[in-house]
């Protein structure tokens, strides 16, 4: 088995019990057989690029994570993305602040 298979075939598996699905759940989203996810998941088949499409969709993540060597859990960039987005507002709002605090102490010298 190719490493590029069994990255696909562990992230497949991994994405699917996250989402706590059944290798039946998971086909019925892609829209194919029980059996085709069970031999993707142990690497004896290699999915076409349409499939792995539908396999995308129905895990709800990017095709490109599929393939990913460490691929991140959602709910972590979830995590990391609100964070990095509050750490910007934070710092925009003590900006304007301090651009506040300036533009009043000059009013006040006038």
């Amino acid at each position: 088995m190719t490493d590029l298979r069994q990255v696909l075939a562990s992230n497949v598996r991994q994405y699917r019990k996250k989402l706590g699905l059944s290798q039946g759940g998971l086909a019925e989203k892609a829209d194919t057989a029980t059996n085709y996810i069970g031999m993707i998941e142990t690497g004896k088949k290699f999915p076409s690029i349409d499939m792995i499409e539908r396999l995308a969709e129905a895990l709800q993540t990017d095709t490109l994570e599929l393939f990913s060597i460490k691929p991140v859990p959602v709910d972590e960039a979830l995590k990391n993305l609100r964070k990095d987005i509050l750490a910007e507002v934070e710092q925009l709002i003590a900006n304007r602040f301090k651009k506040f605090g300036r533009d009043q102490g000059d009013a006040h010298k006038m």
